[in-house]
């Protein structure tokens, strides 16, 4: 079992859902993936965590007052001074949506902008290190930004949360990034050029594969529980990826790695 006691600095250690159908997204994602919906916490806004074999995976809340949900899912990055960082962020033309604020004894949150126009959300970990299970099924495979400004992207990172990146290319047809391991070998996340293929009105964004053992019976039983195929599965060099969308429309990704 690939585990870890907490994030290395800068790089992903949480995702969350922020869904308008939370009874449903805890009956879909409990069958697609195995996972646990523990009882909605009324002291965090309704706030409850799935979790997979006792530990926890993701977390999910619904709306808040008028406040609708978005149906998507928010990518966290792990930051040793979270002031620091926001500090930072808006020296790099970042924008802070939620400032700073404390979880209880759990840790420190923020929702951020990066200039490129992906949301996403820095975490100082108190008790709460994040994700501590990963590559297996269920469980976070990959991080990945899509980006229509790859240079600012590859830029903001590096200033703001301290990464040491690596060119996997850098070509028009194929411009990609990584986050080195800080902490040993390997990549920790990866930065792509999609200015050429993202639509229209749909901006930058960042997205967590999940793990699964057979990502063609992972995508049959999307459709069989009422969810929509994005993508459907294919091989590539880094796996066989596919996307999909839960029944309220909040897309995700997929991943079988290659053996």
């Amino acid at each position: 079992m690939p585990t870890r006691d907490s994030a290395p600095s800068g790089a992903p250690c949480w995702a969350d859902l922020w869904t308008s159908d939370v009874e449903g997204s805890r009956k879909f994602y409990s069958e697609l993936f195995g996972w646990e919906a523990l009882e909605p916490n009324p002291e965090f806004g309704g706030y409850f965590m799935f979790t997979r074999d006792g530990v926890p995976t993701a977390g999910a809340m619904g709306g808040m007052g008028d406040m609708p949900a978005t149906d998507t899912w928010q990518v966290y990055l792990s930051t040793d001074d979270i002031a620091k960082t926001l500090e930072a962020a808006a020296a790099e033309s970042g924008q802070i949506v939620s400032p700073a604020m404390a979880v209880a004894d759990l840790g420190t949150q923020a929702v951020l902008i990066d200039p490129t126009g992906a949301h996403h959300g820095a975490w100082q970990p108190g008790t709460f290190p994040g994700f501590t299970v990963l590559n297996e099924h269920g469980a976070p495979s990959w991080f990945e930004l899509h980006t229509r400004d790859h240079a600012t992207a590859v830029a903001f990172y590096r200033s703001v949360y301290g990464w040491e990146t690596d060119v996997v290319a850098d070509s028009d047809e194929f411009r990609y990034a990584t986050m080195r391991n800080p902490s040993g070998e390997g990549e920790l996340a990866g930065i792509m050029d999609a200015s050429g293929f993202l639509p229209e009105g749909v901006p930058s964004h960042w997205s967590v594969y999940w793990g699964v053992d057979d990502a063609d019976a992972t995508v049959a039983k999307v459709k069989a529980l009422g969810g929509s195929v994005v993508t459907d599965a294919t091989d590539t060099p880094y796996g066989r990826l596919a996307a999909g969308t839960d029944p309220a429309g909040a897309q995700f990704k997929l991943r079988t790695p290659n053996q």
